[in-house]
């Protein structure tokens, strides 16, 4: 079929009228009728272009890449996300260490029966075992100042910030001795305001978490946020740790109990609904958008849900990814006009009439805002010409009919 346009035959078409025409005359014009028609098979409608379109035309201004075991490979490489226990090592837990902001509640106990804290001032007795007693006082709750430090009667200003409830009760019985009989501390922490988590995004109810010496873990913040408002193979977890960020899908927190790591004060959890898709176009059951879990799925899948191939037009020689890949992953330094910048537009091809690529497209992951395009089979072409030739013929053919 020539591509080049047929010479107009309006004048012809116009004026000729099959039932008055000889036998002759009407060959004549049938001849006419299927030489136009055939100089107009190129502009027959079509899904896209043809496989060897995009072989031949794409192949001048688009890497197209024939997918094999090692472009599957280099590609699963690539995509392979650390994991949270790689990203962030594992850190047992710890006593509490106090900051600015925070408030500790001071409780001191001494023998009598000397008294250097009276028991008026809100404090309590106890008795001990033995015929001695002691009398505790509870100093009023206060808050570490912005140099880190509390005011204690008796013992000064002292420096807390960045220290245990132990150290800080050894340092407050430090100074007081010499000054109270036999003192003895306590220190508890009556609010945490600086050791808590953060936990935001596709969750019930964004929260702080405040953190204990027990060690609380990431599946643990998403409890306490009320869980999430989405399928959970639809959600990615991202943490933010000082200035590392990494992201891993919540399916894979929940089935690897390595990734449900401790949480550290000033960790952010963050909860992402991200509905990843892909277009299927072509010769395929469905076209259109297909939506799919947050966890990835391969190229098999995607076919599946896309309808798989039609049997009357596809090619199977001709299927085709469209992806804006990065440079690394094609080794590559080059720059598309068409592109946005950092990212090189790639066509990946699989022959689907060889059965050993039905293994590569088990593993070729399907990336989000891919193309999936499917090429009509050269005979659904030649279909087309023929059934445009029978609903051109049977007309004529029932014209001659009528003169005989």
């Amino acid at each position: 079929m020539s591509a080049n346009r047929p010479t107009p035959l309006r004048a012809t078409t116009a004026t000729a009228n099959p039932a008055a025409m000889p036998a002759a005359a009407l060959a004549r014009f049938v001849v006419a009728l299927l030489a136009a028609s055939l100089g107009g098979c190129a502009t027959l409608p079509s899904s896209g272009p043809s496989a060897r379109d995009i072989q031949q035309g794409a192949a001048a201004s688009i890497r197209v890449v024939d997918v094999d075991d090692a472009v599957v490979q280099r590609l699963l490489e690539r995509r392979a996300n650390k994991l949270f226990s790689e990203v962030f090592p594992g850190q047992p837990p710890h006593d509490q260490i106090v900051r600015p902001g925070d408030v500790l509640e001071v409780s001191i106990w001494e023998a009598p029966p000397v008294l250097l804290f009276s028991s008026a001032a809100g404090a309590s007795s106890s008795s001990l075992s033995g015929a001695s007693s002691a009398n505790a006082t509870t100093l009023p709750p206060q808050m570490i100042t912005a140099d880190g430090s509390i005011y204690v009667p008796f013992a000064g200003t002292l420096a807390v910030a960045g220290k245990t409830l132990p150290q800080v009760e050894a340092d407050i019985t430090q100074q007081l001795q010499g000054k109270a009989h036999k003192p003895q501390v306590l220190v508890r922490l009556a609010a945490n305001n600086t050791a808590y988590v953060t936990i935001v995004g596709e969750v019930v109810n964004s929260t702080r978490m405040p953190l204990t010496p027990r060690g609380e873990h990431l599946l643990d913040a998403l409890a306490a946020a009320g869980g999430t408002r989405q399928p959970v193979d639809k959600i990615t977890l991202q943490v933010t740790r000082g200035a590392a960020v990494h992201s891993l899908t919540l399916d894979a927190v929940i089935r690897d109990p390595r990734q449900n790591i401790t949480l550290q004060p000033g960790d952010v959890v963050t909860a992402l609904f991200q509905p990843l898709s892909f277009t299927a176009l072509g010769a395929t059951g469905k076209n259109e958008e297909v939506n799919f879990e947050a966890k990835g799925i391969s190229l098999a899948q995607g076919l599946a849900r896309a309808g798989s191939l039609l049997d009357t037009r596809s090619n199977a020689q001709g299927v085709f990814i469209f992806r804006l890949e990065s440079p690394a992953v094609v080794d590559s330094t080059e720059t598309a006009a068409n592109a946005p910048p950092g990212q090189i537009p790639v066509i990946y091809r699989l022959d689907l009439t060889d059965p050993r690529v039905f293994f590569l497209a088990q593993r070729f992951p399907v990336e989000n805002k891919d193309v999936l395009y499917v090429a009509n089979a050269p005979a659904a072409q030649l279909q087309k010409f023929i059934n445009l030739l029978v609903s051109t013929i049977y007309p004529i053919q029932g014209a001659v009919s009528l003169t005989k």
